[in-house]
């Protein structure tokens, strides 16, 4: 199953990232498809990132030392390791109860530096901050450019 996790970049940088489990995610769950009956799966994929990097900027607030980037895992995962998140928030909330190693990681995808000023805002409580972040886009990287991606 396709999972996206909500992560900070300096544990995705680690010198050997295991994205450690239980943590929350998000992915194109039953009840996302009935939320958003007019979508596609691309569109339920979207939403899904989408959720996953709100997340994200909830991590940030808990580790002012990490870069002030939004970063989303893709990863693809037995779905033995998805279960139902126990109070989900919105329709694409899951749990993932495995560890995700890299060699399980699709692509990454990260807030372009220029973003940093109103990532670190938006951690903050700043809510037009989290509206500017809503127009961005995330950046796409390949798992082998983990190493390469700046930190703001």
């Amino acid at each position: 199953m396709r999972v996206y996790l909500p992560v900070t970049l300096d544990e995705l940088q680690d010198p050997s990232p295991v994205l450690l489990a239980p943590r929350p995610a998000h992915a194109v769950t039953p009840a996302l498809r009935a939320a958003w009956t007019d979508e596609d799966e691309e569109g339920w994929e979207y939403a899904a990132q989408a959720s996953a990097a709100d997340d994200s900027l909830a991590l940030l607030a808990a580790r002012p030392d990490a870069p002030r980037l939004r970063v989303v895992v893709a990863a693809d995962v037995p779905d033995a390791c998805v279960a139902a998140a126990s109070d989900p928030a919105v329709p694409s909330a899951v749990e993932v109860v495995c560890g995700v190693g890299l060699d399980q990681v699709a692509s990454v995808h990260v807030d372009e530096p220029e973003a940093a000023a109103d990532v670190a805002s938006a951690a903050a409580g700043d809510e037009a901050a989290v509206e500017r972040l809503e127009e961005r886009d995330l950046l796409w990287y390949d798992v082998t450019e983990v190493r390469d991606i700046p930190r703001g």
